[in-house]
């Protein structure tokens, strides 16, 4: 039977907990294979010994994005890492929004500031600022036309740090309808989960937010899944995806309207098994097929 390594983050203070990995190796293991948990930055850790090496909950990834990316590549190199490394380097940066919007999938808008770059914010709508690497909403908050100034500092201090921002308008139908989730794996829908809005007014950017509030299952329309299709068909380097997960809002029309991509996660997307225990069998063979 294959040997997988379950790839994860050391724990900290900013890192999450990924409850689901202890359920995956237990339903590998009776599965008769072996599969490890491993954190990506350990140095001693021989890639080259694995079959796979899936990318589970690498969670600090966006705050040492090159370094990350460095691991990526010599992992690959050495076993089958899933998803590539094409994908994970293309998906790293949100910019891929554009790709997206590109090739005709509806996206919320977005727009780019580097460092250096002076940005035009939003002067009669609310707004986001947050980084185009990142992740759990870490340097991310929400404004108001009023609040120019607090967010002038906030991109002041992504710069500082060498990041890239992006600024898309605030989709007030999250505060009604939330934020869905369709999450896939070995090319099928899996489950599907909705969450309340993260951002609240007058939260600081670099104030560590709840990423999943009010999380619920959730059963995507059908506009949602066409939606989401168009959006993994559209992803330019996709030759095999493990896994995938489209976050979905109402688009300007309300829930009448064609849903929009607000993050498309190919790197290290939580799974949410505690929410959906009947899609740990699916994940497990996924896994055992990819590592055959």
């Amino acid at each position: 039977m294959p040997r997988t390594a379950l790839v994860t983050c050391r724990p900290g203070p900013e890192v999450s907990v990924d409850r689901d990995l202890p359920v995956l190796v237990r339903a590998l293991a009776e599965a008769g294979a072996e599969a490890e948990v491993v954190y990506w930055d350990d140095e001693d850790v021989d890639w080259g010994g694995y079959d796979l090496a899936v990318i589970r909950s690498t969670w600090d990834y966006s705050w040492r994005a090159a370094e990350f990316l460095a691991w990526a590549e010599r992992c690959g190199k050495a076993t089958r890492l899933a998803n590539p490394v094409e994908v994970v380097r293309w998906n790293a940066d949100k910019r891929y929004l554009g790709d997206l919007a590109e090739a005709g999938v509806p996206v919320v808008p977005t727009r780019y500031f580097a460092p250096g770059d002076i940005p035009e914010l939003p002067g009669d709508t609310e707004y986001v600022v947050k980084p185009t690497s990142g992740a759990g909403a870490r340097f991310a908050a929400r404004y108001t036309p009023d609040e120019h100034d607090t967010a002038v500092r906030q991109l002041a201090r992504m710069y500082s740090e060498g990041f890239t921002a992006m600024v898309q308008p605030y989709v007030k139908g999250i505060d009604v309808s939330g934020e869905r989730a369709l999450q896939f794996y070995g090319g099928r829908l899996l489950h599907a989960s909705r969450k309340g809005a993260v951002l609240t007014p007058g939260t600081p950017y670099d104030e560590r937010k709840v990423a999943h509030p009010g999380l619920e299952p959730w059963t995507p329309t059908p506009a949602e899944l066409a939606v989401a299709e168009r959006a993994l068909a559209a992803v330019p380097v996709a030759s095999e995806l493990l896994y995938a997960r489209v976050d979905l809002v109402d688009g300007e029309d309300g829930p009448d309207g064609e849903p929009r991509v607000m993050e498309l996660e190919l790197v290290e997307p939580n799974l949410f098994l505690s929410l959906h225990p009947d899609s740990v069998p699916a994940v497990r063979d996924a896994i055992l097929q990819a590592a055959a």
